[in-house]
């Protein structure tokens, strides 16, 4: 049965979608199934696997109000895992979800007879902790947190971690936070070096060892419909990104 791994920060920028594209593909490497979900309006991973989204009438939206099964929404993708694609009609799901009976669930029902074709399900959060974060939240096993090495980027850390907690006590009691992976890190600023000791201090062993750092190369690769793995397969950030895959298969 897959292992559920949502990437959320309510923060936007921050390398989610990065970090879903470039671990999928790495998980994918190391011979593991992997399915990824596109679960933010702006569909930037979608699009990053160079899906139509204009053209893409089966997706997450579709799947979340129960038009058709999540099976019949999977999409093959070029870089190996395969994909629940979105749309902005996304945008619209949390204001019709709403008035559901157990709204908060309806991910985890909906994804739950696919679990078993993956070892991995990676859910691409949007920037909030509206109703669709919620549903990653409950849907998963662990959520992994991506972090800017800025400090308007730590100051809502606190707050995505006192929500992981009241999803954990209320909704999805085996939730596990998988760690804090820093990202966009420039180790030749001092504010980033700041921020990066003391992210360390505050949280301890939540903070993952890897380390990815800034780099034009995460820019120019989905623009070409690939992960940096397939871009630039001996990069610095393929690299990181093949040592997360690492950690998380320990």
């Amino acid at each position: 049965m897959a292992r559920i791994i949502s990437v959320a920060n309510q923060k936007g920028g921050v390398g989610k979608t990065t970090t879903v594209l470039n671990l999928g593909v790495a998980l994918h490497e190391e011979g593991k199934q992997v399915l990824l979900v596109d679960l933010d309006p702006q569909a930037a991973l979608s699009a990053s696997l160079a899906v139509a989204v204009s053209e893409t009438q089966k997706t997450i939206y579709q799947v979340l109000l129960s038009q058709i099964m999540a099976i019949k929404s999977i999409q093959p993708t070029s870089s190996g895992p395969d994909l629940i694609p979105a749309n902005i009609d996304l945008a619209a799901a949390e204001v019709e979800l709403i008035a559901e009976i157990g709204r908060e669930g309806i991910l985890a029902d909906a994804l739950r007879p696919v679990r078993d074709r993956y070892d991995f399900i990676l859910v691409d959060c949007p920037p909030s902790l509206g109703l669709l974060t919620i549903n990653a939240l409950v849907a998963a096993d662990q959520v992994l947190i991506p972090l800017q090495c800025e400090y308007l980027a730590m100051r809502g850390l606190g707050l995505l971690l006192r929500t992981v907690d009241r999803v954990k006590a209320k909704l999805n009691p085996p939730l596990e936070v998988a760690g804090i992976l820093v990202t966009m890190y420039n180790g030749r600023t001092l504010h980033a070096q700041e921020v990066l000791e003391e992210v360390r201090k505050a949280f301890g062993q939540r903070v993952l060892p890897v380390i990815i750092k800034s780099s034009v190369r995460f820019k120019e690769a989905p623009a070409a419909g690939l992960s940096i793995l397939d871009y630039a397969t001996s990069h610095e950030g393929a690299r990181a990104y093949r040592a997360l895959a690492k950690e998380l298969l320990l």
